[in-house]
């Protein structure tokens, strides 16, 4: 029984052994490749050279934080939209001052950013009524398709 714990201890160092061997070859593999990296050329001047790989890396790199860049910027387009839908709605829902310049231009933006009539109200309180529902509805479309919009444009 000790001869095959000693040839699991020997087997075991020499694993270690050997793992410690590839960590040395690998960190000088690094250093040789940084050293390669910068040349000199004949001025004496030192030149950095990439490879293709690097510069791909780099592209591909660029080109996702244009996309997410973008991707957020649909989505705040979107958030911003639905939030004059949803403050037009409360503004009509707690029956605000229409002459108020701040009131007014919400209300104004509202109108522009509506899909139009979902559902006719009639009787009491029907504008209110459709302001709740319509506006509420079309807020709610715009955040789905900025979600999805932003999913489909970021990387």
């Amino acid at each position: 029984m000790a001869d095959t714990t000693e040839k699991s201890d020997d087997g075991a160092a020499a694993d270690k052994e050997q793992q410690a061997v590839a960590k040395q070859d690998a960190q000088q593999d690094v250093k040789q490749d940084a050293k390669q990296d910068v040349k000199q050329d004949a001025g004496g001047e030192k030149k950095s050279r990439r490879s293709g790989r690097d510069t791909g890396k780099a592209v591909v790199a660029g080109a996702n934080a244009v996309r997410s860049r973008i991707a957020s910027l649909v989505w705040l387009v979107a958030v911003v939209c639905a939030l004059f839908l949803a403050v037009g709605a409360l503004l009509v829902a707690l029956d605000m001052n229409r002459q108020n310049d701040i009131v007014h231009f919400i209300l104004s933006v509202a109108h522009k950013l509506d899909f139009g009539t979902f559902k006719d109200f009639t009787g009491k309180s029907a504008a209110t009524k459709s302001a709740l529902t319509n506006w509420g509805i079309a807020a709610v479309i715009y955040l789905v398709i900025g979600k999805v919009l932003d999913r489909i444009i970021r990387p």
